[in-house]
């Protein structure tokens, strides 16, 4: 224990450290939201990384698809590095960078704004993203503090509250350059987390090929006479696998914390090394953590009060046996990786409301002229004012999600999928065209958000007759001919001012 709170205080306290140094970075808008467009390609693509692979995965996904799929669920580890991150690089990396800078955008919801000519797209999609990140950050509190539970023996609803003032006060301080240099630090303690468990869970089995074998005994849950389901390549259930690797691969693509690591990169050549650093470390982690979870069904399952298998604690029932100082290096992986996702959620909910709802500023695009001005030292007290509103509205977001984590309504994979379906749902193909596409219309962008949102609630109310998992998965693959077919249908944006905002990718 005394190993466990030690390396456990040392790691706080040097996230604190570092949201310190960068307070200074953090006085205006663009510092703290966007860490001056100037985070290099090492920092931005472990941002990228922990900002994806949470307790959600490690405790949540690993625990609920590895009990389901057995060892195929690694398919779903390589289809997040694959598309989730080298992909999402390839596609949306430059052109992102490229066009927010050149529309003057600092948030996804601006993008929207600007891009489509319609400030009430801005107000909808940031009002969309405050909601839907809600769940997301509850389901990252559950998964951490159910390993706190097992390492430190700490009940949950303290481990909770302590995540959360903890990931407030360097947020709060440093802004988004505390937040990347902690997410390069938390990174590497995931990486060599990840190895580490993974060898001795492996071995605690008498090594990879007799833990493969025990895993082939065990019989199919459609037919009980059949056996080896869970360790073949594609597992029991190849549709369903298919399913959860879009959600969680795709969803990527069209989430405000994700995309906005591009509106900061330095410049093009950091985003080229930025794609090759982030793909392998989301092959090393994501593929780790679904390749430990598949193994298991080789530990006896927590049964619930409603007398069902409690997923979210199949990976921490696989870890306890482990020695302690290896406890020690799971809760300081998991902590890594939940500390950093929650930051760019409190951060990205923050800015998103501030700048896209209670600081509407009128915006015009490159080459235009703005009616009226400003002296500097009123436009200086606007910006220090923003950022204070900012940082009232992190702790107010960390409330609203640390009360719902203290009362969760499902597993901690639900609602994860209730939040990316719907916010990825709304927001991926319209981005992604819009970077692409000049025939992208407004009118389209609004179907899509009711498309991607109506469909994830109106699939809640009715109680889920569609798993939640597909349900995003459908929310955001049928956007993209949503857009395309009500752009084909609908009044077109003036050539000269879609002519005005492509002319980033010509220099």
């Amino acid at each position: 224990m005394i190993i466990k709170v030690l390396l456990t205080i040392i790691f706080l306290v040097v996230m604190v450290g570092v949201g310190l140094y960068s307070r200074k970075q953090a006085s205006s808008v663009d510092g703290f939201v966007l860490g001056g467009r100037a985070v290099g390609p090492w920092l931005t693509a472990f941002a990228f990384g922990t900002s994806y692979f949470s307790a959600v995965v490690f405790v949540g996904y690993a625990g609920q698809f590895g009990w389901k799929y057995g060892m195929s669920s690694a398919w779903i580890g390589i289809g997040n590095a694959i598309i989730g991150s080298l992909l999402a690089w390839i596609i949306l990396g430059r052109r992102t960078k490229l066009m927010t800078q050149h529309i003057e955008s600092r948030t996804m919801p601006d993008f929207f704004g600007t891009r489509f000519s319609d400030q009430g797209l801005r107000v909808v999609a940031s009002i969309i993203a405050f909601v839907f990140l809600i769940p997301y950050t509850a389901g990252v509190y559950s998964g951490i503090s159910r390993l706190f539970e097992m390492g430190f023996e700490i009940p949950y609803e303290y481990c909770v509250i302590i995540m959360s003032i903890l990931t407030a006060v360097y947020v709060i301080i440093g802004g988004y350059k505390a937040t990347a240099m902690n997410d390069f630090i938390q990174g590497i303690i995931m990486l060599f987390g990840i190895v580490a468990v993974i060898l001795a869970v492996l071995n605690a089995q008498g090594g990879l090929t007799a833990a493969v074998d025990k895993l082939a005994q065990i019989p199919s849950d459609a037919d009980p006479n059949v056996n080896g389901g869970f360790a073949t390549w594609f597992g029991p259930d190849p549709w369903g696998l298919l399913g959860v690797v879009v959600l969680t691969s795709l969803g990527t693509m069209g989430l405000p914390q994700m995309v906005g690591k591009f509106y900061s990169i330095t410049d093009e050549s950091a985003i080229k090394r930025g794609t090759v650093i982030s793909t392998i470390f989301a092959f090393i982690v994501a593929g780790g953590c679904y390749f430990l979870g598949g193994f298991g069904r080789l530990y006896d399952p927590v049964i619930g009060a409603n007398g069902k298998i409690a997923f979210d604690s199949i990976v921490p029932a696989m870890l306890v046996t482990l020695p302690d100082v290896l406890i020690a290096l799971v809760v300081l992986l998991v902590l890594s990786a939940s500390m950093s996702t929650l930051a760019s959620l409190v951060l990205t909910s923050s800015s998103t409301m501030t700048l896209d709802l209670i600081y509407r500023d009128k915006k015009s695009l490159p080459g235009e002229v703005e009616d009226g001005t400003i002296d500097d030292i009123v436009a200086e007290k606007i910006e220090r004012r923003k950022v204070v509103v900012m940082r009232v509205l992190i702790m107010f977001f960390i409330v609203i999600s640390l009360l719902i984590a203290l009362n969760p309504p499902t597993f901690i994979a639900q609602l994860m999928g209730i939040s990316w379906g719907a916010l990825a749902g709304a927001f991926l193909a319209p981005f992604m065209l819009g970077l692409y596409w000049r025939g992208v219309t407004t009118a389209s962008v609004w179907a899509c958000f009711i498309w991607g949102v109506g469909l994830t609630v109106i699939n809640m109310l009715v109680g889920n007759p569609i798993n939640p998992i597909n349900c995003g998965a459908i929310a955001m693959v049928g956007g993209f001919p949503v857009v395309w077919i009500v752009s084909l249908l609908t009044k077109k944006l003036p050539k000269q001012t879609v002519d005005t905002i492509f002319e980033c990718y010509k220099k």
